[in-house]
């Protein structure tokens, strides 16, 4: 697997806190299921319920050798497809999309993986592209990195971000610059017992220009190896919890709620995501 060497990209930078703090929490009815056809052609159908808003999706997944195609076509009739090329050279991935009808969403991303880099550069297939460009150094234990985007139109960065991030056995921390230099992010990702998957995190995010801070603190557990449990609290009184049973191989449900502390007169967010997989 080409994901597995070296320090990964700068995205993965902070990402095992991210998870913790925000993956799986839902605050609207979401429904996948997945098929697959005697060919081996994947089929998602997905549906999420907003409110009084229903938006569906069904994603065709074909393999073929190195080569996945994904074609996602949406409710308001926007047909996605991304290929994706897995080392058309040693350490390289590729991966063109494009959306239709939008003219202008083409584009082209490259990914190389290296045993103390990775380098991602993604840009558009106009005539005046943005081009995205972002590369971490380092190995298991420190790397840094750089995230930039250059708008070839106008010949302004649309963004500039840097981070730094520190593993050890046990615990994960991460620093970044975002927002063109507005705003710092500190993140926090310890292991308390492998065992039993339980893990406590945290991120503080400060912002200079308004100088406003925001620290969401979050936990997990597994009540056993198909059951887990997360939660999580920030300084703002919004309290959530999520429990996620796997009630068979790789099929998922997962209901979680959201209250606000500082308002309880207002009702609680309730989210549910079933994935069924055969």
């Amino acid at each position: 697997m080409v994901m597995a060497k070296g320090p990964g990209l700068y995205s993965d930078i902070g990402k095992k806190a991210r998870d913790l703090l925000y993956r799986d929490y839902q605050g609207d009815h979401k429904f996948t299921i997945t098929t697959y056809t005697a060919n081996g052609v994947a089929i998602t159908s997905t549906g999420t319920k907003k409110g009084e808003l229903f938006l569906a999706d069904v994603t065709t997944q074909l393999k073929n050798k190195n080569i996945t195609t994904d074609i996602k076509v949406d409710t308001n009739s926007n047909v996605c497809t991304t290929i994706t090329v897995d080392e058309p050279a040693p350490g390289v991935k590729g991966i063109f999309s494009f959306i239709v009808p939008d003219q202008k969403s083409g584009k082209v991303e490259l990914q190389y993986f290296h045993e103390h880099a990775g380098i991602n550069t993604c840009f558009g297939l106009t005539a005046t592209p943005v081009v995205n460009f972002s590369g971490v150094a380092g190995n298991h234990t420190v790397v840094f990195g750089t995230d930039v985007s250059f708008d070839t139109a106008t010949g302004d960065f649309a963004k500039y971000n840097a981070g730094v991030s520190f593993t050890t056995s046990d615990l994960i921390a991460s620093l970044t610059l975002n927002d063109k230099a507005d705003s710092l992010t500190a993140s926090y990702f310890h292991t308390v017992s492998p065992l039993t998957n339980t893990a406590i995190g945290a991120e503080l995010i400060h912002r200079f220009s308004s100088n406003e801070n925001t620290l969401t603190i979050g936990t997990q557990h597994s009540l056993d190896p198909l059951t887990t449990l997360k939660a999580r609290v920030n300084n703002y009184g919004k309290a959530s919890a999520l429990i996620q049973h796997q009630w068979r191989p790789k099929s998922l449900v997962t209901i979680s709620g959201e209250i606000d502390t500082r308002a309880l007169e207002k009702s609680a967010k309730i989210g549910l995501a079933v994935a069924l997989k055969p």
